[in-house]
């Protein structure tokens, strides 16, 4: 006798096939959760980075024992549940506690944290006239002078300016200015996560307290002392044209070049993603803007993400 044939179940509720192209799949990658540091010198604006941080949805913690760093960071996820971007400000407010920030930084690269240091600095002149300007104390002067204070601040903090991976100058920013290189620095990544800056400006107005390399071109002929072009500045093709037609100008741009870009491999290789050039003429009006182009140019065509600033423009 023939057993009985099976009950139909019914039309298939999933289609066919449904399950093994689920299978074969990939899941969408998770984002990757970030932490980043904000550190540096009193009244150099590092509450203003905070709140900027705070308005593009950053969990922003002030003020923090270093101790509590690493902890905090257990919080993060890299899925839509818990907090996927921490920044937190550690600073000499903190005490006797901010000693433990270098021992505490070096737990958190040992476990495999992805995180960033970003410093805020300032001259000493600025500092000084922002903490006359809202009347408080400096944190560290004690019986002394704000500028005591300052000064033992930049001791305290010097090996943790050299560990940073962005130091910010802020000394000639505005509040806005300020927030827009915030942002600049937790915007997302280019394909080649090295981020170049290069920065013209006036040796004469003093140096850029951020630079990583400092560029003289004061060798070559200065298009001041050619009256067609003394009111023009290296951004116009008249001053462009002049000084890399001058002896040695294009070599040099394609020398520097060669020659920095090793160095830049280095940086990606010790994850310091942000880099400054700062290249410097007398005034910072011709031939240091034209070179920093010339030399940005050169550097976007070998596939670096690179933007230029010149500072000193107008100031003449």
């Amino acid at each position: 006798m023939s057993a009985p044939s099976p009950e139909p179940s019914g039309p298939p509720t999933v289609p066919e096939g449904i399950p093994m192209l689920e299978a074969h799949t990939p899941r969408p990658e998770d984002e990757r959760a970030e932490l980043l540091i904000i550190t540096g010198m009193s009244g150099a604006g590092r509450t203003r980075a905070a709140a900027v941080l705070e308005d593009l949805d950053w969990y922003v913690v002030d003020n923090l024992p270093p101790t509590m760093l690493l902890p905090l960071a257990g919080m993060m996820t890299a899925s839509g549940a818990g907090v996927r971007r921490l920044a937190v400000v550690v600073d000499v407010r903190g005490g006797e506690f901010f000693a433990d920030l270098a021992r505490v930084i070096d737990d958190i690269r040992a476990q495999d944290l992805e995180y960033r240091i970003v410093f805020l600095d300032a001259s000493d002149e600025v500092l000084v006239r922002r903490f006359e300007q809202v009347r408080r104390p400096h944190p560290l002067q004690g019986d002394g002078r704000i500028l005591d204070g300052i000064a033992e601040e930049r001791r305290v903090l010097a090996h943790l300016r050299e560990r940073s991976d962005v130091v910010l100058d802020t000394t000639d920013l505005t509040v806005h200015e300020l927030a827009a290189q915030v942002r600049d620095v937790v915007a997302g990544e280019a394909d080649r996560p090295l981020r170049l800056t290069l920065v013209s400006f006036g040796f004469k107005y003093g140096l850029p307290l951020d630079a990583d390399h400092v560029v003289d071109v004061r060798f070559l002929s200065n298009p001041y002392w050619v009256t067609e072009l003394r009111h023009l500045t290296g951004r116009d093709d008249a001053v462009r044209d002049y000084v890399l037609a001058l002896p040695g100008a294009q070599d040099f741009v394609d020398a520097y070049v060669s020659a920095v870009e090793p160095v830049l491999d280095g940086y990606l290789r010790e994850q310091k993603p942000y880099v400054t050039i700062a290249v410097g003429c007398t005034g910072g009006k011709h031939r240091s803007v034209a070179i920093a182009e010339a030399m940005a140019e050169r550097l976007r065509e070998d596939g670096n993400s690179v933007r230029t600033l010149h500072r000193d423009l107008g100031r003449e």
